[in-house]
This record gives C-alpha cells, sequence and structure tokens, in this order.
C-alpha cells in the first residue's frame, strides 16, 4: 500500500465533474418546484441562487490554492480556527452528508429505471451501487472519465430540452410579462440554491489533480458559471412553453416541457434522469472517500484509511466503506428529508468555510488565488442566511 494518490486530473476532467454533480443535484426536478414560486420568473430565481452560491465558491477557490489537499474542507477548518478537532468534526460531516446524499440520488435513480424497465427494486439498487464503487476503486481517472460520459449525457439531455421549450409555441400567460414579485423569487432562489450545491466536491479532489494551485479555483468557478447558464436556459425553456399550473405540480417537469412542445413518450428523459442519478452517486463515493483519506492523514485513530492501493492509486478501504453506507441505506431509508438533512450540514459546512477564511486572511493575507475580503464576508452572510431558511421550513 501507499500514501499517496496519483496525480492523473486536468482542468477539462475535474470541470466536467464539477458540472456533473450540481446537475445531478436536482435540476431534473427542480424546475417546477421553483417555478411554482417564482412563476414566469423562474430563470431569475436560479441566476440569483448561483450568485448567492458564487462567494463560497470563490472561498473555496482561494482555499483551494492554500491547502491543496483531500478533505479539503476539514483541513481549511482545523487551519482557519487552529482546532483540529473542529476540522475532524466537518470531515465526518462531509463524509455523512456525502453517503446519505448518495444513498437518496441512488434510491431515486433506481425508481426512475425501475419504472422504465421493471427490474426488481433491491436487485436495481444493489446492483447499481456495487458498480459504482467497483468503478471508483478501480481508478480515479476511469472514474472522472465515466463521470464525464455521464455529465455529457445530462447536458445533451438538457440541451434538447431547452430546444424544445424555446423553438415550440409560448403558452399564452408567457407574453403576459406580469411585474416581477421579489418575494415570489427570493423564495424560488432559496429552493433553486440547492441545485448548486455540488461546486465543494470538487476540492476533495486536490491530490489527485496536477497543478492544483492552477486548475482547482479555475475549475470551481468554470463549473458554476456553465451549471449558472444552463439551469436558466432550461428554466427559461420551461416556463415558456408549460402553464405555470401544470409545471409547479409535476414531478418529472423537464419531460413535461419535452411532452407539451414536441408531444409524444418522454421516456428518454426518464433514462438521462437515471444517468444524472448514477453521476451524483458515484462524485458522491469518490468525494467522500477523499475525505476519509485525508482525515487518516491528520488523525491517528483514522490512519487506516490513509493508504491507496498500489496499482489502482485509489483509497480502496475508504471506498469499499462508502459504498457500505451508501447501499443499506439506499435500501433502507425514506428519501423523505434527506436531501434537507445534506443540504443543512453542507450549509453548516459553508459557514465554517468562509469564517475560516475571514480568520485566515488575517493571519495570512498573501496566497496563490486572492479574493476580496468581502467575498467571505457575503459569503458567510449568505450560507447563515440560507441554513436560517432551511431550518425555518422544517419547523
Amino acid at each position: 500500500m501507499v500514501d499517496e494518490l496519483k496525480r492523473r486530473i486536468g482542468l477539462g476532467l475535474l470541470t466536467a465533474y464539477g458540472v456533473g454533480v450540481m446537475v445531478g443535484a436536482g435540476i431534473y426536478v427542480l424546475v417546477g418546484a421553483v417555478a411554482a414560486e417564482a412563476g414566469l420568473w423562474a430563470p431569475l430565481s436560479f441566476v440569483i441562487a448561483g450568485l448567492i452560491a458564487a462567494p463560497t465558491a470563490l472561498s473555496y477557490a482561494e482555499f483551494s490554492t492554500r491547502l491543496p489537499e483531500a478533505a479539503g474542507e476539514a483541513i481549511y477548518v482545523a487551519r482557519g480556527f487552529r482546532a483540529n478537532w473542529l476540522g475532524t468534526i466537518v470531515g465526518f460531516g462531509i463524509v455523512a452528508a456525502g453517503a446519505v446524499s448518495a444513498a437518496a440520488v441512488l434510491r431515486g435513480g433506481a425508481g426512475y429505471l425501475i419504472a422504465v424497465t421493471g427490474l426488481p427494486f433491491d436487485w436495481t439498487v444493489a446492483g447499481l451501487g456495487l458498480f459504482l464503487v467497483a468503478v471508483a476503486i478501480v481508478g480515479v481517472l476511469e472514474s472522472l472519465a465515466l463521470a464525464a460520459l455521464f455529465t455529457v449525457v445530462e447536458v445533451i439531455g438538457l440541451g434538447l430540452v431547452i430546444y424544445a421549450g424555446t423553438t415550440a409555441a409560448p403558452v399564452a400567460e408567457f407574453g403576459m410579462r406580469p411585474e416581477i414579485v421579489w418575494s415570489g423569487v427570493t423564495a424560488g432562489a432559496v429552493l433553486a440554491f440547492f441545485a448548486f450545491i455540488g461546486f465543494e466536491d470538487i476540492v476533495n479532489m486536490a491530490e489527485e489533480v496536477a497543478r492544483p494551485e492552477h486548475v482547482l479555483p479555475r475549475a470551481i468557478l468554470l463549473s458554476l458559471l456553465i451549471t449558472s447558464l444552463l439551469y436558466a436556459l432550461v428554466s427559461f425553456a420551461a416556463v415558456r412553453s408549460v402553464p405555470l399550473g401544470q409545471l409547479g405540480q409535476s414531478e418529472q417537469p423537464l419531460a413535461l416541457v419535452w411532452q407539451a412542445a414536441r408531444g409524444g413518450d418522454a421516456a428518454f428523459l426518464s433514462l438521462i434522469a437515471v444517468v444524472a442519478a448514477l453521476n451524483g452517486v458515484l462524485a458522491q463515493i469518490v468525494m467522500a472517500s477523499r475525505v476519509l483519506f485525508g482525515l487518516g492523514k491528520r488523525t491517528a485513530s483514522l490512519s487506516i484509511f490513509h493508504h491507496a492501493h498500489p496499482r489502482f492509486g485509489t483509497p480502496v478501504l475508504a471506498t469499499v466503506l462508502v459504498g457500505a453506507l451508501v447501499i443499506p441505506g439506499a435500501l433502507l431509508l425514506p428519501v423523505s428529508d434527506l436531501a434537507e438533512v445534506t443540504s443543512a450540514i453542507l450549509l453548516g459546512v459553508f459557514v465554517l468555510v468562509n469564517a475560516a477564511l475571514i480568520a485566515m486572511k488575517r493571519r495570512s493575507p498573501e496566497a496563490p488565488f486572492r479574493v476580496p475580503a468581502a467575498v467571505p464576508a457575503f459569503g458567510l452572510a449568505a450560507s447563515i442566511a440560507a441554513l436560517a431558511v432551511t431550518f425555518g421550513a422544517g419547523t
């Protein structure tokens, strides 16, 4: 066994990884919910959500050049607050969030596949889960190459939806151009924010990235920019081609857009949603195993996880453990509220990361990639506000 991961990832694969994680996080189901809040101004909600996420993404980008290591958030918080125990807690939180998120997405993706194929649920979940764990073990280049392929399929699906929605005859209410109701747009932006969660996973690949100080911040920002553009165009196509009443009540809004614009069966979009789910699960397994690898480097009780396979160059034991959490979770746990739990954990981490960067910039202002001090301050405020809304919605 060896203690270092192989640096095989470049900007293209890492950006595709980031886009795939975010796109798989909910755009295939979120459009209708956002439209129900913001109406025809749903695209604006997605743009605002991207702007809310941007400061935290920039904070991650600076930290990724200061400390380009696996278990990124755990290291950032530990160094920023000079508290290793707090960093370890954050690391465990990230692993838990990744496993819970992957379990929920795996369960949902299997449901889409079963609806099309009629396969048994338990065997489908177990088979898909074991396949993705095996891919994650074989190699990071192979994992990210498959994730990039999945991302291409997802983006093609979204491109078809954009084409269908923008070339169809617009619904009558689209031409009315009502005044902006900011309360609805804001509520829609809070929902849309969760579709951007995923950019933070990029930093946990740091020890497998060639030239991390150069590649990591660019991959984070490119992923956020590409995803924001896709979300705005998809939501525009949706509100243009489908009556808001139908769109807001649909559990498969993008399939509804295709059927409204082109007619016929939209089963292929369900299959693309399966691909999106598989991409999300694979990304979370890869990310969570790297966090365990990084924690093992700094915590004696977790050192068993700080080993990479001599042939595959991947943290096999950490990957197997994550898989052992994800597959039973997908088989046994209800999907309801899992997304809220995941989002709450991650928003709490965002609060700590922004605060840690504020503290570190005061002590050591120099970094290979720097952002103004106002950036983490705004990211801190935005994350606290989103966390408060999340808890408020759950009460």
